[in-house]
């Protein structure tokens, strides 16, 4: 009897509940909150397949998307269940994803008509290049005024128009007015609002902010930059602020309940780390690295690389809030490859202990430009480098030297964000599923000389569209208001290395960088069997004409024999 009193009043003190679909590169996760406390009650996560088709090229099944967070919504009710929380309490879902991966379906068919070409993809790099070059003097920041953008493989308008050139069934769909584009938010919101029977067709500005399509000045589609790069602007979603109910959700246990968030994940980041004022700053650790700066009402342009993007929009009659943005494609990533593609590791955890097992790279450098290098850099011709070996290096001292290249990356990205702002950091606010690595959080302190502070609640990026969600118009159970957000508790790195050894390493590492560089050249040139050749290696084909060039002049001078 107790037992059931006790549920039945836990139940009742609970309050009313807002849940988060937080979409990543690598998993799907279905996490609800108490709006009252902002305390994580319950969550399930699945992994997500990526399928490399070529080398460059990353894509993810729309519909395993989708299942995904069907099945993570249905084992996180079972959950609450189980812990006597009534699922009738949840009042409103946000949704949180990965940005600029692109999706293209058929609205009279629901079905996708590609599979999900992923933000780190490389295959538009040559699109990029026709397009750089279509701009006067060939600049990648051409349309940087409208968009806070450079030209790159990032974004998802060059993604688009990849399908469009490349997909014939994405072709015909336009040309018959039946495609619908959208990032994953959209894919996501349109499909559990009813799909094909009467689905929203929506984003929020956050994302939109990542396509290249988007004016950030007018927060509206822009029909130059649709016009420059050839794409319809019936085929687009309706841009609405990250706080409004955008639709219900048709079928499941949560059926009914409003959707009336949305944030891509760098921005959910943001605002659950609570960096509502100018000058706050979070770097979340997930598949890449990316460090917002709130900057205010008002777009800063960058001098050093970084990117202007939208940080949130809080409410249809709310101002937007802008960031500057230092975006890195691969940090956690580098895990997945060590584990995955070496087999020098087997989980996460591992690495951990076998970098901290001997507690240097001992002059080993990791650049991991598998997909070029973006922030501060852009520069897609790079490609990852391991450097420095000796043969005393082994297997712990590269587990050592790819934690690092997370921390030197973030540094980077951090000097330039100082100097854009000319206001330095004085500490660094953290989150992300790499932040649960203590080594890891301890070498960023020593890389950047100041404190790395971590919230208890890793979940941060859930957290961001839990409260768009629950602070939405008609929803109203969650309050923003300084006054009225609960305190945070966390932890907090302090640098225990001199800062003349960060220096040095640092300087160590940006030679690393340079020596990645102009590696690859976009139009590799066949050998008949469909192989690139060897001269399409710039730095090979350079060295093999210079030798024959050698050899015939030997030749040559020697005389005949």
């Amino acid at each position: 009897m107790n037992g059931a009193m006790a549920a039945s009043s836990h139940r009742i003190t609970l309050g009313p509940l807002v849940a988060a679909i937080d979409q990543g590169t690598s998993s799907t996760r279905f996490l609800v909150f108490n709006s009252k406390t902002a305390e994580l009650l319950s969550h399930h996560q699945v992994e997500i397949k990526q399928s490399f088709p070529k080398e460059g090229w990353v894509e993810e099944d729309p519909k395993e998307i989708l299942q995904s967070v069907y099945e993570c919504m249905e084992r996180t009710c079972e959950k609450l269940t189980q812990l006597n929380i009534d699922i009738s309490n949840i009042k409103a879902i946000g949704v949180t994803n990965q940005r600029e991966t692109t999706l293209v379906w058929d609205k009279e068919t629901g079905e996708p008509l590609y599979n999900a070409i992923v933000w780190l993809d490389l295959r538009t790099q040559s699109t990029v290049e026709r397009l750089i070059n279509k701009t006067p003097g060939r600049n990648k920041n051409h349309l940087k005024h409208k968009t806070g953008l450079p030209i790159s493989t990032y974004f998802s308008a060059v993604k688009l128009r990849w399908m469009m050139d490349n997909v014939d069934e994405v072709r015909d769909a336009v040309v018959s007015h039946r495609a619908m584009f959208g990032t994953v938010d959209s894919w996501l919101i349109w499909c559990l609002t009813g799909g094909k029977s009467g689905g929203v067709h929506c984003t929020d500005v956050t994302n939109a902010s990542r396509t290249m399509l988007f004016n950030i000045h007018t927060l509206d589609w822009d029909p130059e930059l649709c016009e420059y790069f050839g794409i319809p602007m019936e085929i687009l979603p309706r841009v609405r602020s990250s706080s409004e109910i955008y639709g219900l959700m048709k079928s499941g246990a949560l059926s009914g309940i409003p959707i009336s968030g949305c944030l891509g994940d760098q921005s959910a980041a943001l605002v659950g780390q609570m960096c509502f004022r100018d000058g706050q700053a979070k770097n979340t650790y997930g598949t890449g690295c990316f460090l917002l700066r709130n900057t205010g009402p008002k777009p800063v342009m960058s001098d050093h690389g970084l990117l202007t993007t939208v940080a949130y929009k809080l409410g249809r009659d709310k101002p937007a809030c802008y960031a500057l943005e230092g975006s890195v494609a691969i940090a956690g990533a580098v895990v997945r490859w060590l584990q995955d593609n070496l087999g020098i590791i087997e989980s996460s955890e591992e690495l951990e202990k076998l970098a901290a097992s001997v507690g240097t790279s001992y002059g080993c450098y990791f650049v991991p430009a598998f997909s070029g290098l973006y922030a501060p850099y852009w520069e897609p011709s790079a490609r990852g480098i391991i450097c420095g070996l000796t043969q005393f290096t082994n297997k712990r001292h590269v587990a050592f030297a790819a934690l690092e290249a997370v921390c030197f990356q973030t540094k980077e990205i951090l000097d330039a964000m100082n100097q854009d702002s000319g206001i330095p950091l004085t500490q660094l606010q953290v989150d992300g599923g790499m932040t649960s690595n203590r080594l890891l959080m301890q070498l960023q302190a020593d890389i950047l000389c100041i404190p790395v502070v971590k919230p208890s609640m890793p979940e941060t990026t859930a957290l961001g569209a839990a409260m768009a969600a629950g602070a939405a118009e008609g929803v109203s159970v969650w309050s923003l208001s300084p006054e009225d957000l609960s305190e945070v508790t966390s932890e907090k790195f302090e640098p225990q290395i001199n800062p003349e050894e960060s220096e040095f390493r640092f300087a160590r590492w940006k030679k690393a960088v340079q020596k990645s560089m102009n590696w690859e050249t976009t139009e590799p040139v066949g050998n008949g069997n469909g192989e690139p050749s060897i001269f399409s290696s710039v730095p090979l084909g350079l060295y093999v004409m210079g030798s024959l060039l050698m050899l015939v002049g030997a030749k040559y001078i020697s005389g005949p024999d």
